[in-house]
């Protein structure tokens, strides 16, 4: 099979400091993300290009749609509901009560409508910080937790197989992705094992997504790069490369999913490093690639 030749274009060059978690938004037509350290969540207007910001009392790492409308995002150690009109985060749950240094980092819902995020020591500098003090957790659609295992660098990407039985995960400082057996039903996971080692080139893995033939795309951290796996063999198929070296997570969008939206970071480059990279914590855009998405799942509750 031929490569298509991708087409990358900065769709917006605002200079985030850490931006994640992409999400496409159908209804809207917009790009929703966040910026860690500055506390915001962002809806990108893809046909009026503005951007509109939410701003939030702890580090936001995650977001997501919501069902009966809004959306809910990780902001510190809390699950929480979020009402744009009137910008405004209710608290729907909180974990690692224990751990005052944590903040939740990347989540996604599942395809029952469950919110995964996974938590972490807050950094002291980007990718260094206290080891093995995460967890992974889901907020239920009747807003109890669970958590499914602790001891985690990093959590990072997640996402689950189309036929729901595969969830997929990255602790990033594990330098693998990570497959467990998934019970829709019931939410639980098990059998750990690791379908693709990151190269060294590849650096540190970080957001993650899926597509329509059931290979995983992963955002490398210091890698400047998206990197397309099969989880079936192991093998990875494709490489992106981006003009920024921190990219930091992807989501497939626009019209019918055949876009995709790449997330970077600026945060703990030197001047020099942003001299040569005037686009770092810029939006990205890759058309071109062959291959769609698949809508995001909202959360029900």
């Amino acid at each position: 099979m031929t490569m298509s030749s991708a087409k990358i274009e900065c769709v917006l060059r605002e200079n985030w400091r850490c931006g994640e978690s992409p999400v496409w938004e159908e209804a809207s037509n917009s790009l929703l993300f966040v910026d860690i350290p500055a506390k915001t969540v962002c809806r990108w207007d893809s046909l009026s290009k503005q951007v509109q910001q939410v701003t939030v009392d702890a580090p936001v790492s995650s977001v997501a749609l919501r069902q009966s409308g809004g959306y809910v995002a990780t902001v510190g150690t809390k699950f929480c509901a979020l009402n744009w009109d009137d910008q405004s985060a209710v608290v729907l749950a909180t974990v690692d009560k224990d751990k005052k240094n944590n903040r939740f980092n990347d989540g996604k819902v599942d395809p029952a409508g469950r919110y995964f995020a996974g938590t972490m020591a807050e950094e002291t500098a980007p990718a260094v910080l206290e080891r093995r003090q995460g967890s992974l957790y889901s907020l239920f659609p009747d807003h109890h937790v669970e958590k499914y295992f602790d001891q985690v660098d990093i959590s990072n990407g997640l996402d689950w197989s189309l036929d729901h039985k595969i969830f997929y995960y990255i602790d990033s400082l594990s330098y693998s992705v990570d497959a467990f057996d998934y019970d829709l039903q019931t939410g639980k996971i098990s059998n750990r094992r690791s379908v693709y080692k990151l190269e060294k080139e590849e650096q540190i893995p970080d957001g993650m997504c899926i597509d329509v033939e059931g290979k995983l795309w992963v955002a490398c951290y210091n890698g400047g790069r998206v990197i397309r796996l099969d989880p079936e063999t192991g093998k990875r198929l494709r490489t992106v490369k981006l003009p920024v070296v921190k990219t930091t997570s992807c989501c497939f969008g626009g019209k019918d999913y055949s876009e995709m939206y790449v997330t970077s970071a600026r945060d703990g480059m030197d001047p020099e490093g942003l001299l040569q990279q005037p686009e770092a914590g810029g939006i990205f855009k890759i058309t071109g690639l062959g291959v769609k998405g698949i809508p995001p799942y909202p959360y029900a509750g």
